[in-house]
């Protein structure tokens, strides 16, 4: 059945592709944001209704999902300004706090949140706020469903994409925490996993982990990218020490490209122990299925000498 459907947050990473398949599924979809940015939109299908306005406003955020069967919160930040958590706070809980009461007060029953993997475990500010969210919203009264994907990648993400980019200006790569480990989670499995739970009473209350069946090193996956690329890079792992003051600069640096929240994240694995893939009926998307479309076909050549040799 279609629904009016609001979300906050999609013109990320996961929203773009999130709101193009809702949409075909025949949904109504109504995208909120303070800073509509003309080129992200442009990112989105035309016929998606776009509203700007401030979503930390209870008054406005009411009048902006008023007509809403469900309501979806992608909103997440990965670095704050400073470091004392009080950026993620904002992002995190305080707009959580706030869509709650507003889905209250105008009788929008269904939310589905969106966290992380490892959500109010460790020690960076960004996994306690994620976990101080997801206690608002168990104790929200609504009909909720909490996501917990684990690093996401596809093209455009910011894990691979931007490993490629780093890689091919640096031949040497001095890598903090190179021994955290992760279990990426394919975006258009993350997109599933959404679309199923929206009309699907089955998926109240509960939490889904999502992440692949294939765990990697923080070193093999910049690996994986320099062999896609053609790429020989030298890789420096770091001890603690030094990975902690890597990350110290790199606070002062536009754009955080890597900040001390970062290396607090990694000091936690980022896999699961409950997969919620799984029990979605959704098979996971493997990393090498979707590597050549993230980076290109850069090893392509090698690829066919060796295939030709062993034809010989």
């Amino acid at each position: 059945m279609p629904l009016e459907i609001v979300i906050l947050g999609a013109t990320g990473f996961v929203g773009r592709a999130l709101v193009r398949r809702l949409q075909q599924d025949g949904h109504s979809v109504t995208v909120l944001s303070r800073n509509l940015n003309a080129h992200l939109l442009r990112l989105l299908p035309p016929t998606v209704k776009q509203i700007n306005t401030d979503v930390y406003d209870l008054e406005k955020l009411q009048h902006a999902i008023k007509d809403a069967d469900a309501v979806i919160n992608l909103v997440g930040i990965l670095n704050e300004k400073g470091d004392n958590g009080r950026g993620f706070h904002h992002a995190h809980v305080e707009l959580t706090q706030t869509l709650i009461q507003a889905c209250k007060n105008m009788g929008v029953n269904r939310l589905l949140q969106m966290s992380s993997l490892n959500a109010g475990r460790g020690e960076s500010y960004y996994l306690k706020s994620r976990g101080e969210a997801e206690q608002a919203v168990k104790q929200s009264g609504l009909a909720w469903t909490i996501f917990e994907p684990s690093v996401i990648f596809g093209i455009g993400d910011g894990l691979f994409t931007r490993f490629g980019q780093l890689l091919k200006l640096a031949p040497v790569m001095p890598l903090a925490r190179a021994d955290a480990k992760f279990a990426p989670v394919y975006i258009g499995d993350v997109v599933q996993a959404f679309r199923q739970a929206i009309g699907d009473k089955k998926t109240v209350g509960e939490v889904y982990e999502l992440y692949g069946d294939e765990v990697f090193t923080l070193k093999e996956i910049v690996r994986m990218s320099a062999r896609q690329l053609g790429l020989k890079t030298i890789i420096i792992p770091l001890p603690d020490i030094l990975g902690r003051l890597q990350a110290m600069i790199f606070d002062f640096v536009p754009g955080k490209p890597f900040s001390s929240d970062n290396f607090r994240s990694l000091l936690t694995d980022s896999v699961g122990g409950v997969d919620g893939l799984y029990r979605l009926n959704i098979r996971p998307t493997r990393v090498q299925e979707i590597l050549p479309d993230i980076l290109g076909h850069g090893n392509d050549r090698q690829a066919r000498y060796d295939r030709n040799r062993a034809d010989r």
